[in-house]
């Protein structure tokens, strides 16, 4: 039986004296979609650094895909890294190069296509996000909404199993959060791609995700539907749920 792409175990981490992560534990299975919701200064974005090896835990174990990433050597790390795709809360384009060029840069590191072959897959990347005609603009002449679908895109450029994203709704109006909600879910249908979405926004993880895990001070309060959640007693939980009405 394949392994499930995501296992998390007893994960800890701290800064200094503040312990940001107190023992997750976490199972995501092929082609879910997990929302990750908590207030600021909970671990989201911690998590998700951690399970790409830009971190390293304390404490517990992380396999992505059946490999423990904790003991992998760079090289190594790299190489797991080309399986997963992460969507940075700006898109982290690179001003000096267009919208094509910041799509192409990991097929030209990663991969030997030749020009042609990387420009047709370029524009086939940007055609998926909506972007088919805007190859040759900067990302200072385009707005956030299409700044983070060009990261989506870069993102998926060396066609991941796994797509982390980080606040990939924040700062966007409400018709441009749901576009990229439903790009997130196109991926699954598409692709099959495993999702993991930190965000603030529980309307839009209510109508993306599959799951949704909530952190509290360091540890999983709840984990659940959007259904679950609504059936909890907690008033930590109620208050988030209130805030998405």
């Amino acid at each position: 039986m394949e392994p499930a792409p995501i296992v998390v175990k007893e994960l800890r981490k701290s800064f200094g004296e503040q312990q940001v992560l107190k023992g997750i534990d976490l199972t995501v299975n092929k082609g879910e979609i997990l929302a990750v919701l908590g207030t600021s200064g909970t671990g989201k974005s911690v998590l998700l650094k951690l399970l790409i090896g830009l971190q390293q835990p304390d404490a517990g174990s992380i396999r992505i895909r059946g490999e423990d990433i904790a003991g992998l050597q760079m090289d190594q790390l790299n190489e797991m890294r080309k399986k997963v795709g992460f969507l940075f809360q700006e898109g982290a384009l690179y001003d000096s190069l267009t919208i094509a060029e910041n799509v192409a840069f990991p097929l030209r590191r990663h991969t030997k296509l030749s020009d042609s072959d990387r420009s047709e897959k370029v524009h086939a990347l940007l055609a998926s996000v909506g972007l088919d005609k805007d190859f040759e603009k900067m990302p200072s002449d385009i707005s956030g909404g299409m700044r983070k679908r060009v990261g989506l895109a870069r993102a998926l450029a060396l066609d991941p199993e796994i797509v982390l994203f980080d606040e990939p709704t924040a700062g966007l109006d409400p018709i441009t959060a749901a576009e990229i909600g439903k790009l997130i879910q196109k991926l699954r249908q598409e692709r099959n791609v495993t999702s993991i979405v930190v965000t603030h926004d529980m309307h839009a993880a209510h109508h993306f995700s599959d799951r949704i895990l909530m952190l509290k001070e360091g540890n999983i309060l709840i984990s659940g539907t959007f259904e679950d959640l609504e059936k909890s007693k907690d008033p930590f939980v109620a208050q988030f749920l209130s805030d998405a009405a």
